[in-house]
């Protein structure tokens, strides 16, 4: 077979996205000796190699498409390549490489004059520079410049990366459904095939991440769905399929499909370690824990947060409530206001305030939990997502019960059960239904109460909600495991985590006689001899 051929079905298995045979061919065809790849066709190489995770392969066929620019004196198309080189290293995480070959090419284009499209492709690298330094008007002013480059030339890959550099920050600045109509358009492109692979793969990703962060998810559902099909028509394909596993894996948490979720998360980590994409395992990490937290294996979850923080990612709020479940309140309390004094843009800060809200009002900090919860309030209102709505009502209602009012609580209750059920999250629908219940006993009508919580405790038994599961076992005067009370089965609680009894007396404002008649009470019904049985005891049963 010839180069002429080798060429050819190359062309045509790029064109079907076929990765693999595309990348076998244009390296057969550079190893005749009487040719080999100009250019163009290298670009082409170092595109296949990328998309089948072979980045070294890729560097070294851009680095050769550079060189072959620069000798043939074409100066533009050598820019192309040295952004390109600058991208995928910096995409690798070697961000001084990277940078330098950022700072070639702005060096070649110092001597172009006229209105050329390459510059729009180095204003990416100074968007996200100025991303990285905290520099909203000078990001916006890139992603402006972007998209007016691109749509002056009429280049699709570069306008959607500008509409998404551009929506991407104003979701960060708080004009949300600004961002998201941003979004929105540069999936047009990715809809229509204009876009080319890796284009295409960082707008989805960056569209679904931007959802996510907002809690938008219906546009989330709706897009990871189209990414899954985009990733499984391309059988070869490396980068993206780890976050196509973790966006699955996070609607699969909000439909409460735990051990789909689990099995999602950990792929993505597979997927990530292979690929040496470490903050994004650490990110599949701590969603893996959430679940494990929410299923009551806390010991599991535990392990996950530590190897998500050993890759850099602090996956908060869920390890302070993985604290507060461990009986650490104090520590959990330290952490959300040290959270919370560091984060200041409201798209991460809305992302913890509804854990924040749970832990202090753990610590009694009543007031605090309740200018968090409005702050949360205020956010959703301003955002217009459903999901963010959803937590504050939640949220609003949790910190009305604990100020004894449960006729301000009962509505937000009604609505956070109302916009959850909506969006199909059964975990977080019953969740919503306990407040409910609560509002409705404090008001004095227990009948339906009992019907609010034995329908959040069906829910929670089907999905394996173990600790919700128990807690509302405990509203509803159901013997625990062993005949335990509840309160004895606080006690046991706090003893399986470690605290002593001067401890437990403190926590459950309690004599510290009174906690040892408990624990005595304990011991027989458990038929244990000591509290290192009891808490072994409460490790089997899933009593923790």
């Amino acid at each position: 077979m010839g180069i002429v051929d080798d060429l050819q079905r190359a062309r045509s298995a790029y064109e079907r996205r076929d990765w693999a045979v595309a990348y076998e061919r244009l390296s057969a065809a550079d190893q005749d000796p009487g040719a080999g790849l100009g250019p163009a066709e290298l670009l082409t190489l170092a595109t296949a190699a990328f998309l089948l995770g072979d980045t070294d392969s890729c560097i070294r066929a851009l680095q050769r498409g550079y060189r072959d620019r620069i000798d043939g004196g074409d100066v533009l198309g050598a820019i192309r390549f040295a952004f390109w080189l600058a991208l995928v290293l910096n995409t690798r995480g070697e961000a001084a490489v990277g940078n330098g070959w950022a700072a070639r090419a702005e060096r070649l284009m110092a001597d172009q004059t006229g209105d050329v499209v390459e510059r729009g492709y180095l204003r990416i690298h100074d968007f996200f520079r100025c991303l990285d330094h905290g520099d909203v008007p000078g990001g916006l002013a890139a992603g402006d410049d972007i998209v007016a480059i691109a749509r002056r030339h009429g280049d699709p890959d570069l306008l959607a990366q500008g509409l998404v550099c551009k929506g991407r920050l104003l979701l960060y600045s708080g004009r949300v459904p600004e961002g998201l109509a941003l979004l929105d358009e540069a999936m047009v492109g990715v809809a229509a095939g204009e876009l080319s692979p890796i284009f295409a793969g960082n707008v989805y990703c960056a569209m679904i991440e931007g959802c996510q962060e907002v809690l938008d998810f219906a546009r989330a559902s709706a897009w990871t769905a189209a990414l899954t099909r985009w990733c499984d028509g391309q059988p070869d394909l490396v980068p993206f399929t780890g976050q196509c596993a973790v966006h699955r894996g996070q609607i699969l948490r909000l439909h409460a499909a735990y051990p789909e979720a689990l099995a999602e998360f950990e792929a993505a980590c597979r997927r990530y370690a292979e690929s040496g994409a470490n903050a994004a395992a650490g990110l599949a990490l701590g969603e893996r824990a959430d679940v494990l937290r929410i299923r009551g294996d806390l010991a599991a979850a535990e392990a996950s947060y530590d190897e998500a923080a050993g890759y850099g990612y602090e996956a908060q709020p869920g390890r302070a409530l993985l604290m507060v479940a461990r009986g650490r309140v104090p520590a959990a309390v330290a952490a959300v206001r040290r959270l919370l004094t560091e984060t200041g843009d409201p798209v991460h800060r809305s992302r913890l305030l509804a854990g924040a809200v749970e832990v202090l009002l753990a610590g009694d900090e009543v007031t605090e939990a309740d200018n968090a919860a409005v702050q949360l309030s205020t956010i959703a209102e301003a955002f217009g997502c459903a999901g963010l709505r959803a937590s504050a009502a939640y949220c609003l209602a949790l910190v009305a019960l604990a100020k004894d009012d449960p006729d301000q609580a009962l509505p937000h209750a009604r609505t956070a059960a109302r916009l959850w059920d909506e969006l199909r999250a059964p975990y977080e629908v019953a969740r919503a239904k306990v407040l409910v219940g609560r509002a409705v006993r404090s008001l004095g009508d227990e009948d339906s109460a009992a019907a609010e919580f034995t329908t959040a405790c069906r829910s929670f038994t089907e999905i394996g909600a173990t600790p919700a599961r128990q807690e509302v076992e405990k509203l509803l005067g159901r013997s625990t495991a062993g005949g335990l009370t509840g309160r004895e089965l606080d006690v046991l609680r706090l003893v399986a985590v470690g605290n002593s009894n001067a401890e437990i007396a403190h926590r459950l404002v309690l004599s510290d006689k009174t906690v040892a008649r408990h624990l005595t009470n304990i011991f027989a019904k458990l038929d244990v001899p000591s509290r290192t049985a009891a808490a072994a005891y409460a490790r089997d049963h899933d009593l923790i």
